[in-house]
């Protein structure tokens, strides 16, 4: 992990080695108004720490710049977005500021922040469509987390032409036109190479659209004291390399397979031989003692073929496959299982059976149908499969991921993987 230490605060550039709390837009509001205060922090300190932690990372990751164009909304965030161009002036660079909103509206501290830019000898000019963005590197700074409908008009118009640009794009706090909460776009929004956010990593910047986006992320704390972090309950974890415990100890030089052990694949229909093969030779190369695969009587020699470590049983009904699903630890149905009677009969085995299961693919789609709840499972939908589950659309799961998530485990039990 990069670490730049600016103003006594702490700029991190995540890694996704670590693991991290994530934040609604509300959340963090209320984090920042605690800074305020309960730890004395005031308002314009916080802007001109943020502005700092963006201003590190401009000079970082594009050290021979000498010329930035910064665009201001009338918020907090166009408020970072005038000292970001005030530091920018006291080091003699070329800077030009475009404000988009009525700067009557603009909160205390943006005022503030505007006066500082202007007393600095800078210029502001308000945005209208036209002419190409010039400059070495443009500053976002006009939205921030309120965005929660569809951008239009002069808004959408400053985004659509900082995209056309080829110049390289730092997002102050969040892209401006992504939604924080769900990553979804507002109709449009900034495609950014860097984003500097803070306080509290925002939900939005980890999920849905936002990898498209958001470029490489960083974070900065802004000197919030860790007392105030605790008061407020982080919405996600943002798992990055994880604590395997016992998985990850040196086994035993006397260790055998029946030590780790035996996962059953069921699927591979018609067609789909491939998909049940690749399943279970990555449940032994991620350490099971043995692994059998369930599949048509007619492909069974063929995976065993291709991958011989596997125990490959053809079964042609569920009668068939119960004795197998008695004899393993775990359980994985789905992965090339098609939506046949054949396996609709091995569905149906899997979800009467009391093992520990993970429901993939075309099985997914079946438990659609026969919604039954069970706690030790692990069910891992791609987003046509969660709308399926839930009885939505694919574009009411993208819309608000973290809840299509939490709705699908609070109706089917376990663990969901979207």
């Amino acid at each position: 992990m990069m670490t730049c230490l600016y103003g006594g605060n702490f700029l991190m550039t995540d890694t996704g080695t670590q693991s991290y709390p994530l934040y609604t837009a509300a959340q963090v509001r209320e984090l920042d108004r605690l800074a305020i205060s309960e730890a004395g922090i005031s308002g314009y300190t916080l802007m001109t720490r943020a502005a700092e932690a963006c201003w590190a990372v401009l000079r970082s990751h594009w050290p021979d710049v000498r010329s930035v164009t910064v665009f201001c909304g009338a918020g907090n965030n166009g408020g970072d977005g005038f000292i970001i161009a005030r530091l920018a002036l006291e080091k003699h660079w070329q800077v030009q500021l475009y404000q988009l909103g009525d700067p009557a509206r603009m909160h205390a501290e943006a005022r503030q922040a505007r006066a500082s830019f202007v007393s600095a000898g800078g210029q502001v000019q308000p945005y209208a469509p036209g002419p190409p963005v010039v400059g070495e590197v443009i500053v976002d700074a006009l939205l921030g987390t309120g965005v929660y409908r569809p951008l239009e008009g002069i808004w959408r118009a400053a985004i659509d032409t900082i995209n056309a640009s080829s110049i390289p794009v730092l997002a102050v706090d969040i892209p401006s036109g992504l939604q924080a909460d769900s990553g979804a776009v507002a109709g449009a929004a900034i495609q950014a190479q860097q984003t500097v956010t803070f306080i509290g990593r925002k939900s939005g910047l980890y999920t849905g659209a936002a990898a498209d986006y958001c470029g490489d992320i960083s974070f900065a704390d802004l000197g919030v004291p860790g007392g105030i972090l605790r008061q407020v309950a982080a919405a996600a974890t943002l798992v990055g390399r994880p604590d395997l415990g016992p998985l990850a100890t040196p086994r035993l030089r006397s260790a055998h397979k029946g030590h780790f052990g035996h996962g059953l694949v069921i699927g591979g229909d018609h067609g789909m031989t491939g998909a049940a093969r690749l399943a279970g030779e990555a449940a032994l190369r991620s350490g099971a003692g043995r692994v059998s695969v369930a599949t048509r009587p007619e492909h069974a020699a063929l995976i065993a073929a291709a991958c011989p470590e596997l125990m490959c049983h053809g079964v042609a009904s569920a009668q068939q496959v119960k004795p197998l699903i008695r004899s393993a630890n775990v359980l994985l149905i789905g992965p090339g299982l098609g939506r046949s009677a054949w396996a609709r009969s091995l569905l149906s085995a899997v979800l009467e059976s009391s093992q520990p299961r993970v429901i993939d693919a075309d099985a997914l789609n079946g438990l659609a149908c026969d919604a039954i709840h069970f706690d030790r499972q692990v069910l891992t939908p791609h987003t046509g499969e969660a709308a399926r589950l839930l009885g939505q659309t694919v574009a009411d799961v993208q819309a608000d991921r973290f809840a299509a998530v939490c709705a699908i485990s609070r109706q089917y039990g376990g663990a969901t993987v979207l």
